[in-house]
């Protein structure tokens, strides 16, 4: 009788003539390089066991264990080539270090995370976020990148890591943009399916997830022309161990929150009343809670007296440079989950390890421990988030609020910068809307900004005797475009809004930022005005434009892809400060002042149902429910 071992090996015969085994054959050594990474830990090793000296040490700190939920006093912190090699009691590391601190009195907590942020929102780019965040604690961002998607598509990724590979201590983790195209009835710079995604998880390992899922409408509807594409990418993203996040606003009976973790959309930074936070995180939603939910949520959380928050974190989403000098940025988030009850131990986790874990990066981010990156926010006051010291990867990156490391060096090629296609410059002629002729009056179809309801409004309003629709500030009607700025048509869609825009005449507000597809928005009392705005806004290259009077008064320039700028912080946010003192000498609908929310009114995702969007085959007026794709003139 044979086994199935007796046939492996070759056979031979002894002097006796008895058959043998001989040993199966060694495989001939190899020789491995071993990446960056692993190179990394090797050195690391060594220095943990004092075979190495350390580069750092940070002696004496107070150190809080998010592992634990524990505060360490009298602790030393041993760095290494930019990670955390050895922690413990101080003077107990036999090795030695080329430097060390003595942070006798302070508090080490872990550098903060985000995890749903768009950096598009700031208008820096990655190397000048750096400067504006780190000395607010921030280290490390999930981005999510749907905003430039739209406009650099494939080159989505390699944009987001460019900055940390030019010498930033800011790490991104790219969470690529579902919504790319954010609906079927809009198209940019990007179209992303099952390759799209497939190729960037596959390009870089910090690429971490899908971006958030929007289209509640495409995922739950086969007949939606955008269901194949999402889940496609949600099937692409799955196939590579990435995670799926979630959009769920608008969201709240128990079938629509168990139909959206049924569909793998595994966050949802949009959840804004108590019972829809407890009802999604009994779902197993992570819910990343942005400072305009945290006030209801987290006190019916205490209220319950949650035992495990790990499911939770705090974010920022959207802030731009000049709000961020004024409020701060993570350090903000966590001192507010303070204030409302949260136990420091447990907010500072809110901003850190839970993220880490929640987009399975807690071996690079998220804890004081070894092998984990060198970023630490040394703190006097823990209670008040009072940040004294940040290090990034080891260095020394802020001190007190200001920003110490160099800035990197980053020339932005031409599919970044050369983003402006809109086909011609722009008269007034163009923001006509004509009445249908003969008509002395017509009906028209209203929007306001963050509309929701399910059908638009409609007012009747006079035909002038040019036979046009015109603006009428005194009524509470401005009019309203979008300009597509990607197929070099110069195409423009246009329609009247109500309880929004300037009052002052000869006006217009115009602008690149426009979530989510990012054509140009402008809005007005007068058409040359609007013109005189949107050419602006094209000619150099995005950003925001403010026309008083028949004259531009202000504007901020965002160079990248029309969202962004490679410029200081603080000249950057003059230019926005500028922007907003001279919008504040003029008169505004309701005197609301300067409608910069506006770049979030066009978005297209839910609850979102009648839309404007630039025109598309079928659709010359540009009005659309995204939800159905019905659509409808602007006057008739």
């Amino acid at each position: 009788m044979t086994t199935a071992c007796d046939d492996k090996g070759d056979k031979s015969s002894d002097a006796s003539g008895n058959e043998t085994q001989k040993p199966l054959s060694t495989p001939e050594p190899t020789t491995h390089t071993f990446g960056s990474e692993i190179q990394t830990r090797q050195a690391l090793t060594q220095v943990a066991l004092a075979r190495q000296p350390a580069d750092l040490i940070i002696q004496n700190a107070t150190v809080l264990n998010v592992f634990t939920q524990e505060w360490l006093a009298n602790q030393d912190i041993v760095i290494a080539s930019g990670r955390i090699a050895w922690t413990g009691a101080t003077n107990t590391w036999p090795g030695s270090a080329a430097q060390t601190y003595d942070a006798s009195g302070l508090y080490a907590v872990p550098g903060f995370g985000e995890s749903h942020k768009h950096i598009e929102s700031s208008y820096l780019t990655p190397e000048y976020e750096a400067a504006l965040v780190i000395p607010h604690g921030n280290t490390w961002t999930v981005e999510g990148s749907h905003e430039i998607s739209n406009v650099v598509g494939n080159y989505n990724a390699e944009f987001w890591l460019a900055a940390e590979r030019a010498g930033s201590p800011l790490k991104i983790f790219p969470a690529i943009g579902s919504a790319t195209p954010p609906t079927v009835y809009e198209s940019g710079g990007g179209y992303y399916g099952y390759p799209e995604m497939d190729a960037f998880m596959q390009y870089d390992p910090r690429v971490v997830a899908l971006g958030e899922v929007m289209d509640w409408s495409a995922i739950i509807n086969a007949d939606n022309g955008g269901h194949s594409r999402l889940w496609q990418m949600i099937e692409a993203t799955y196939d590579n161990r990435g995670v799926v996040e979630g959009h769920g606003s608008g969201l709240y009976s128990a079938e629509e929150i168990s139909a959206f973790a049924a569909a793998g959309l595994a966050s949802d930074h949009e959840v804004r009343l108590a019972d829809e936070g407890l009802e999604k995180l009994r779902r197993g939603v992570f819910l990343e809670l942005k400072h305009a939910g945290m006030d209801t949520v987290i006190p019916k959380l205490l209220q319950l007296n949650l035992k495990d928050w790990s499911n939770i974190s705090v974010t920022t989403d959207d802030r731009d440079v000049f709000a961020t000098l004024q409020l701060g940025s993570m350090d903000y988030n966590i001192r507010t989950a303070i204030e409302l009850g949260v136990a420091p131990e447990i907010a500072y986790q809110l901003g850190s390890y839970n993220t880490a874990r929640h987009f399975r990066i807690d071996h690079l981010v998220g804890s004081l421990a070894p092998g984990r990156y060198a970023d630490v926010v040394l703190l006097s006051n823990p209670e008040t988030v009072a940040i004294e010291r940040v290090y990034a990867n080891g260095q020394l990156a802020a001190l007190g609020k200001d920003y110490k490391l160099p800035i990197a060096n980053i020339d932005y090629p031409a599919w970044a910068k050369n983003t402006m296609r809109v086909g011609k410059t722009l008269s007034a002629e163009d923001f006509i809307i004509h009445a249908p002729e003969g008509k002395t009056e017509v009906q028209a179809a209203i929007l306001e900004p963050f509309w929701f309801e399910p059908d638009f409004i409609t007012r009747t309003l006079p035909v002038n005797e040019a036979g046009l629709v015109v603006a009428a500030p005194a009524d509470n009607l401005i009019k309203v475009a979008v300009v597509d700025r990607y197929h070099g048509t110069g195409a423009i869609s246009k329609m009247l809004w109500q309880n929004v825009g300037p009052m002052t005449e000869n006006s217009a507000l115009a602008s690149s930022q426009s979530h989510d597809l990012h054509n140009i928005w402008v809005m007005g009392n007068n058409d040359s005005a609007m013109a005189m705005a949107a050419n602006a806004v094209a000619e150099m290259g995005g950003g925001w434009v403010l026309v008083k009077n028949g004259a531009i008064a202000a504007q901020v320039k965002l160079d990248i892809a029309g969202l962004m700028t490679a410029r200081p912080v603080a000249e950057v946010a003059a230019e926005m400060e500028h922007l907003l003192q001279q919008a504040d000498t003029m008169q505004w609908i309701n005197n609301t002042g300067l409608p910069e929310r506006m770049r979030f009114a066009f978005l297209t995702a839910a609850p979102w149902k009648w839309q404007l969007v630039a025109p598309y085959q079928g659709n010359p007026g540009g009005l659309v429910n995204v939800t159905t794709g019905e659509t409808h003139p602007i006057v008739w």
